[in-house]
């Protein structure tokens, strides 16, 4: 082989990792949400340092919440409990003097389709059961299921549905489901998801 050739050769073989390296670098920044990272009841301070989306400081003294200045997920940062949500267009965590309050989110970034929130909806209770959380009041609050039953109640204005699960004595959570009227389809049947995410505040 010709020295020209082996120069030739070299140069399609560093363009050729050129490529990879930007394609790789491509996927990585296009699947790195955005997400605020922490455990309720930790110093808000150190929710900020861990988490890629920008929120502003607590306010010491204070009991009151912010939001995160772009859209983010959550990451429940806990080596069993821990559980990651979609994107979140509303979502506010609060504080009590400097320490992490609760979480009130809508893991959505818009109200969505019937068949798009049971998929979100479900997920979520699968990592709730696969990291060892109970549902608790299922007696008159069942956990979420994709049948003909549960689509008939989500369905219906007045009902919609809630379900309650637990970790241990360490968090506790309310998932709600509502119908909801989104003026930009109006002809379309459109759901909101709601999470509240803190210490247990009801009695299981």
């Amino acid at each position: 082989m010709s020295r020209i050739t082996q120069i030739g050769w070299r140069r399609v073989g560093l363009g050729l990792i050129a490529v990879v390296l930007f394609l790789g670098l491509a996927i990585r920044l296009g699947t790195d949400e955005p997400e605020i990272a922490l455990t309720p009841g930790e110093p808000w301070e150190d929710m900020r340092q861990r988490s890629s989306a920008k929120i502003g400081p607590a306010i010491p003294g204070h009991h009151w919440f912010r939001a995160p200045k772009s859209d983010a997920r959550l990451r429940l940062v806990d080596p069993q409990y821990g559980f990651i949500t979609p994107l979140a267009r509303f979502f506010t965590i609060g504080f009590d003097d400097e320490q992490i309050d609760g979480i009130r989110m809508s893991p959505q970034i818009e109200p969505l389709l019937l068949d798009d929130t049971l998929e979100i909806v479900l997920d979520l209770q699968e990592q709730w059961r696969k990291g060892g959380w109970t549902p608790i009041h299922i007696k008159d609050d069942p956990p979420f299921a994709d049948t003909p039953q549960w689509r008939a109640r989500l369905r219906n204005v007045n009902l919609g549905g809630t379900s309650y699960w637990q970790a241990a004595d360490k968090y506790q959570v309310m998932m709600v489901v509502n119908r909801f009227k989104d003026v930009r389809h109006p002809t379309e049947e459109r759901y909101l998801i709601k999470l509240h995410l803190a210490a247990p505040w009801i009695p299981q």
